[in-house]
């Protein structure tokens, strides 16, 4: 019996000195102790929590190498692989983790529109209930810091460059002619219908690697991954008429949209009266439509997009004592296929595809010009999220063009021009956050283009940090190269990439509603085209010596909270450019950039009339001109321009809803440029015409109704 009772005290022992003790601190990056983290064994049930000082010790009979886990909530889990013997005393320190709501964002040079993006500044509502905007995304962009309205042309012209120094994506994918095609001086619109698309993304300078060929800013465009409902959206309208409907099959569904445009019956009641008259006034046909298959771990989606559209038109004309008459046809095809899929351990894989094929006919007096447009874009990418703190993006894309013009003379004289290419471009860029309050973008783009035999590469960075809780400050750098316009690459291929480099400096607040933002940047322009004709031609002279720079601050303020149904915005941009390019004799600013430019659009919900209404004011400094009758070049300033629209839509009952605009409501007689006499008259004086609108205001009126089984759903999104 006392044998039995030795044994089993010396087991009891045996077991006591088996226990080892792990002990330790917990804190953070500033040294706190951190109260209640898990401390534990990872596969057993021996852990504990750390007190009040961050302190932890508990007993485990484990033995060997383990791997001790501590974890608390707002951190990254930490882990200690040792022997058991060892993990005593230890000095933890915890990383904080990143949280995608709260923690910081790289937004310099960048505006968002989309209900997934936490930093948006616009919501996709805005981008069509702008008044005077009238269902037009350009249009309401136009408000925002950094563009500028060139109301004869109607693209966008950002931060001191010209409309071809933006590039459209849609999905990711190159959109080649965004634009209606149009006539001088007569403004253009896209060619999107608003209701497709879930967001858009509008950089204004230093944007991703992912994109390129493009000198100023590139405006994405994403279509909707999945619809609401199925519906039908009919409207009549005072320049024409649209339908679109929506189809769901489970995860599959087909969304199209077609409108008829034609301004005769517009111009009958109204005609322009600034220097034309119509023959044919202008009338289109197109259509749209995105087929989509959702799968579990993936995304297909098909767009496509037709519009033909005609015009004839006799216009004013300083040089000719009759009006010219300009006549056009144009043809555009546009298709866009992409597919997503998301693998296991946070990889992706996109691809997709876009083709266009865009055909002008054009009539000048009795000069015809023929052409025609064939142009592609493959893409691949993959995306790696190693942790929440670390992505890396990296992928490649082929953009090939063929472009092909031929033109003719009444007296037979013919020449054909035009140029084909295949550029080649990859890029790897990787999101890091440091912290919470401090993240890095940083990326390379490298490209090669074909016809041009050169390459280039192009370094990206941006830099974000959260100095508040609600406010931020970024910085970015970025060069940016740009294939010569095809207006000259059709004549010379022996020219150069242009090239720009951006600097940003940003800073944003967001709380409540209310968002503020400052942007201040610097652009330096080297290897513009240059040419020594009024215009390119195929005897001109081209060189790539062309410079220039342009530098700014641009101001935000949004406030949709302070005033019950009241929504507004404020934007101003302060735009200081000189450029020496194209046919210039010297350093100027150009035509298309005004110093001063202001808008302040507003939104409000009238509860007793069911109605919204808006109201839009835009105001810009006088643009440069060049007045051959003084001896500076470039010296001469147009009178301000000025806008106020007003809209108003009213909902007749939920889904019918008749709508009012009318931009620039008090008439202001606005003028863009002049232009001037290729010869002096008698007294050596050039005489000069005003550059102006085709009418000084323009008139909307439309009926919308949606039919669907939610009865609360209509098109005020839409309009």
């Amino acid at each position: 019996m006392k044998s039995f009772l030795l044994v089993l005290f010396l087991a009891l022992m045996g077991t006591s000195s088996a226990q080892e003790t792990i002990s330790g601190n917990v804190i953070d990056k500033s040294g706190n102790p951190i109260v209640g983290a898990n401390v534990y064994l990872e596969g057993t049930y021996d852990g504990t929590s750390t007190d009040e000082e961050g302190n932890f010790n508990f007993q485990t009979s484990e033995t060997g190498t383990q791997t001790l886990v501590i974890s608390a909530i707002a951190y990254d889990p930490h882990y200690e692989v040792g022997e058991v013997s060892y993990l005593k005393n230890l000095k933890i320190r915890l990383t904080e983790a990143i949280n995608q709501l709260t923690g910081v964002t790289l937004s310099a040079g960048t505006f968002e529109a989309g209900d997934n993006s936490k930093v948006s500044v616009l919501k996709p509502l805005d981008i069509v209930t702008t008044a005077g905007a009238a269902g037009d995304f350009v249009a309401a962009l136009q408000t925002l810091p950094g563009t500028t309205t060139v109301n004869e042309d109607g693209r966008l012209f950002v931060r001191g460059g010209s409309a071809e120094e933006t590039q459209v994506f849609i999905d990711g994918l190159r959109v080649f002619q965004p634009f209606n095609a149009t006539t001088n001086n007569v403004p253009t619109r896209g060619r999107f219908s608003p209701f497709l698309f879930k967001g858009i993304t509008f950089s204004t300078g230093g944007y991703s690697a992912e994109y390129g060929q493009a000198l100023s800013s590139v405006l994405l465009l994403n279509t909707t991954d999945e619809p609401d409902e199925e519906k039908t959206d009919i409207q009549v309208m005072s320049v024409g008429s649209g339908v679109g409907h929506t189809e769901i099959w489970g995860n599959t569904s087909l969304s199209i949209n077609t409108s008829y445009i034609n301004l005769a019956p517009y111009e009958a009641l109204i005609p322009s009266t600034q220097g034309m008259e119509w023959n044919d006034p202008y009338e289109s046909i197109s259509g749209e439509g995105v087929f989509r298959v959702k799968g579990d771990r993936s995304m297909f989606k098909f767009y496509t997009g037709f519009n033909q559209a005609t015009l004839d038109i006799n216009q004013e004309d300083i040089n000719f004592e009759d009006l010219v008459r300009f006549q056009l046809k144009n043809r555009n095809l546009y298709f866009n296929t992409s597919y997503k899929h998301f693998f296991g351990n946070n990889w992706s894989l996109f691809s997709g595809a876009s083709v266009s094929n865009d055909v002008n006919e054009i009539a000048i007096i009795e000069d015809a010009i023929d052409t025609e447009e064939v142009n592609s874009h493959i893409k691949v990418k993959v995306k790696k999220g190693f942790s929440n703190r670390f992505e890396l993006n990296t992928g490649v894309e082929l953009f090939s063009t063929k472009y092909d013009e031929t033109y003719q003379d009444p007296d037979g004289f013919t020449f054909d021009g035009g140029y084909d290419d295949v550029l080649v471009a990859g890029f790897l860029e990787g999101d890091l956050f440091f912290s919470q309050n401090l993240a890095l973008k940083l990326g390379a783009r490298a490209e090669h283009s074909n016809v041009l035999d050169q390459f280039s590469i192009s370094p990206r960075l941006s830099l974000a940090y959260k100095s508040s809780e609600n406010g931020q400050f970024s910085l970015a750098y970025g060069d940016f190269y740009q294939k010569p316009l095809t207006e000259s690459i059709k004549f010379d291929q022996s020219l150069d990439l242009e090239k720009t480099s951006h600097y940003i400096l940003n800073y944003q607040y967001l709380d409540n509603g209310k968002t503020f933002r400052a942007e201040a940047y610097y652009k330096d322009y080297d290897d513009l085209v240059k040419f020594d004709t009024e215009l390119p031609s195929f005897n001109s002279e081209y060189s790539n010596l062309g410079k220039g720079y342009a530098t700014g601050i641009d101001v935000f303020w949004r406030d949709n909270k302070s005033i019950s149904n009241l929504d507004y915005w404020v934007s101003y941009s302060y735009l200081n450019t000189k450029r020496d390019y194209r046919n210039f004799t010297e350093t100027a600013t150009p035509n298309f950039a005004p110093k001063h430019n202001f808008s302040i659009v507003t939104k409000y919900w009238v509860e007793k009339l069911r109605s919204q209404v808006g109201v839009s004011y835009s105001f810009g400094s006088g643009r440069p001109y060049n007045n051959p009758n003084s001896k500076n070049f470039m010296d001469g300033k147009t009178k301000p321009y000025n806008n106020l629209s007003l809209n108003m839509a009213y909902l007749i009952d939920q889904q019918k809803i008749l709508f009012f605009s009318v931009s620039n409501v008090l008439g202001f007689n606005n003028v863009s440029n002049y232009q001037y006499a290729n010869v002096p008259n008698d007294g050596g004086f050039y005489p000069r015409r005003e550059i102006t609108p085709p009418a000084d205001s323009f008139f909307f009126v439309g009926f919308f109704w949606t039919i669907s089984t939610n009865t609360k759903s209509n098109q005020l999104d839409n309009l």
